[in-house]
């Protein structure tokens, strides 16, 4: 018996369970719409303008930058935590290379977001 059988029977179950309860939920659940349950929620505040405004460019490119460093910084904890392992296998000039080229190239983006004032916000 292929060994990939048991977990497709298991996303199966998973994906037909949850169809069925979704279904059941909709068909019945109670519908009371009043004008609170179907008003816009902001943080507990109400809304203000319209939900066609416009969002300045900025709050993007803040969430991209944050991504961006943020993900590249997480990359170094399993080089940290694997660093002793590593030198078992490899030279150490070549761990810390590797390293180095990574951090190069994570420092080369901060440089051009820095030229590019991509971290101004005025």
């Amino acid at each position: 018996m292929n060994p990939y059988v048991p977990v497709a029977f298991a996303i199966l179950i998973a994906i037909v369970f949850s169809l069925v309860f979704v279904g059941l939920s909709y068909y019945f659940g109670p519908r009371r719409p009043t004008k609170t349950k179907t008003a816009v929620y902001e943080c507990g505040m109400p809304p203000v303008g319209t939900t066609r405004q416009r969002f300045s460019v900025k709050f993007y490119m803040v969430a991209v930058l944050f991504l961006l460093f943020d993900l590249e910084a997480v990359f170094l904890y399993p080089w940290a935590t694997q660093y002793s392992t590593l030198l078992d296998s490899f030279p150490g000039t070549f761990v810390l290379g590797e390293m180095a080229v990574f951090l190069g190239v994570l420092f080369i983006g901060w440089f051009y977001c820095l030229k590019r004032g991509a971290f101004q916000w005025d």
